[in-house]
């Protein structure tokens, strides 16, 4: 199982930093899951040597490089050793961020040898469920644009954005996941050949804690999980990781 964690900008000091990825490394030790830690940029090169987790950042520039203040490049993020890359956040979206935007940050990402983790989600549910049109659009965007090859290497984050902040029991439920799922792998497989589209692995990236996330996990067809708040508190995210184990 793939647990990304996305410290957001929870983290403020290298300490804590230091101290979180110290409890991933203890964590990933003797347990079967793949730990990635994405974490805010400056805090890669501080991180760039730990062992056992792989590290990733929360978001990549557009742009190749030149006059762009501000904006941390995907060569630039590559060569600090992370290998993954969180693009199309909600969070992102919401400051108006298109879906022709992430698509130059996936197509650079993969650039690199990063591997992009596509965040996709309703932010509310409605009876007709033209919910699924707004799934379907986010993952055409970027699908339909690559190659078959390079839409292998993505991750994709169902990250249903009316779960986000919710208690354990107001969260999604196994069922509604496990149709998710089904219908993201489904219009996946309008880009894929055969059944590649069930091999791209698919992430819940809602509200996730110890409470629910083993429910979540079982016969949902989810292969992990995309943490934000909880990751970035240390008993929240032991106590997370071990539920899973």
């Amino acid at each position: 199982m793939l647990i990304v964690s996305n410290w957001k900008a929870y983290v403020e000091s290298k300490d804590k930093a230091k101290g979180l990825a110290a409890t991933a490394v203890k964590l990933a030790k003797g347990k079967k899951h793949d730990l990635v830690l994405c974490v805010p940029a400056p805090y890669l090169g501080l991180l760039s040597g730990v062992s056992g987790v792989a590290l990733g950042a929360q978001d990549v520039s557009a742009t190749l490089g030149g006059a762009a203040t501000g904006e941390v490049t995907a060569g630039a993020v590559a060569s600090l050793g992370a290998t993954y890359v969180i693009v199309g956040h909600s969070e992102r979206r919401a400051l108006g961020e298109a879906d022709a935007v992430i698509l130059e940050k996936t197509r650079h990402a993969l650039a690199h040898g990063l591997t992009p983790i596509l965040c996709v989600g309703e932010r509310e549910r409605d009876e007709d469920a033209q919910y699924l049109k707004t799934v379907r659009s986010e993952l055409s965007s970027i699908f339909d644009s690559l190659t078959q090859k390079e839409c292998m290497e993505i991750v994709v984050a169902y990250e249903p954005l009316w779960a986000i902040g919710k208690t354990a029991d107001e969260a999604i439920t196994n069922e509604d996941l496990r149709e998710m799922v089904s219908y993201i792998r489904k219009v996946l497989g309008d880009f894929l050949p055969g059944k590649a589209a069930s091999r791209i692995r698919v992430l819940y990236g809602g509200s996730a804690e110890a409470a629910n996330a083993p429910t979540l996990a079982t016969d949902s067809g989810i292969d992990g999980f995309l943490v934000g708040h909880a990751s970035a508190d240390p008993v929240s995210y032991g106590a997370l990781v071990k539920a899973l184990s």
